[in-house]
């Protein structure tokens, strides 16, 4: 095949979930249904929180900010991909897949950040409660929430510019859903050790570093908890541990798998299902596990619907 430089590739062709035509309406239906609930859950999130005032603390302050970053997360690929099935194309311009892959890593490593933060957050609140409101200051919940953007921005900003400087002349066609670096850079022919070790080095910081912290943060949450006379209390608070854990290692488990796994050829199906799970099913369900099991949440939604 001819070599071709990145300024002769004006676009992409996205494969999607299934080439099967009978099978586009049903995942139409599903995904738009499954986006629409993301956006509303995590909308309603943010304007609760703000409308009320016993809602503003540092855990719900990094509660709408994660709301937020899932609604931009999802919004990074599943709109293209509707658009995709009901006009029945699969292009996407090649400034529009670097867009879309650059908003993507940094919304997903923003994702990543803040449940580290609110993890950390937690630990202060059970485990130093006499210092909490030194450590958890408005400053410092700012201070927290700057740095989260700037680490994110600059993340998804060198893999976007190592991207921009390959070439790609082993066809156009990515066998995803949306234009991530794995997929790009298996059409590319150009060396892409720089990228490989770049995705391989930021990836394992922005994953298993906050990873890392919510697992330490965890561990002596529990330790507390245990030390809870109550029983119902302890229950109470081990069920919502274990479906913040539950989320966590479901988000954590498929980037891992697929951003730190070594790639294979036979690994495309597999991927595209894992990035079912961290791109759509875990901003849905984070509204419904972080905020509408909290009693002070539904207080704070029945006071906006009212």
């Amino acid at each position: 095949m001819e070599k071709r430089n990145q300024s002769s590739v004006s676009e992409f062709l996205l494969l999607g979930l299934s080439e099967k035509p009978e099978e586009q309406p049903l995942l139409f239906g599903i995904f738009l249904g499954m986006y629409l609930v993301t956006v509303l859950g995590n909308l309603i999130i943010i304007l609760a929180i703000n409308f009320d005032s016993h809602l503003h603390t540092p855990m719900y302050f990094f509660l709408a900010n994660l709301s937020f970053a899932d609604a931009c997360y999802s919004s990074t690929t599943v709109p293209k991909m509707l658009v995709n099935i009901q006009t029945q194309s699969q292009t996407i311009p090649y400034g529009g897949c670097l867009a879309q892959m650059h908003f993507f890593m940094m919304f997903g490593a923003l994702d990543d950040f803040l449940l580290g933060v609110l993890a950390y957050d937690r630990y202060v609140a059970i485990c130093k409660p006499l210092h909490y409101a030194t450590l958890m200051n408005p400053f410092m919940c700012m201070l927290l929430l700057t740095v989260c953007w700037i680490l994110t921005n600059l993340a998804a900003l060198l893999h976007t510019l190592l991207m921009a400087k390959l070439s790609f002349c082993v066809g156009n066609t990515i066998h995803h859903f949306f234009c991530d670096v794995v997929p790009l850079l298996q059409l590319s022919c150009s060396d892409t050790s720089t990228n490989q070790a770049a995705l391989f080095t930021v990836g394992s910081i922005i994953l298993t570093g906050p990873l890392s912290l919510i697992i330490l943060s965890y561990i002596n949450i529990i330790s507390s908890i245990l030390r809870v006379p109550s029983a119902s209390g302890r229950q109470k608070a081990f069920s919502t541990c274990g479906s913040h854990l539950t989320v966590v290692f479901l988000f954590y488990g498929a980037a891992i798998g697929v951003y730190l796994w070594p790639p294979s050829s036979q690994s495309e199906g597999k991927d595209r299902v894992a990035a079912i799970f961290y791109t759509v099913v875990t901003p849905m369900l984070n509204p419904f596990i972080y905020s509408f099991r909290n009693k002070d949440m539904k207080t704070a939604l029945r006071k906006l619907l009212a």
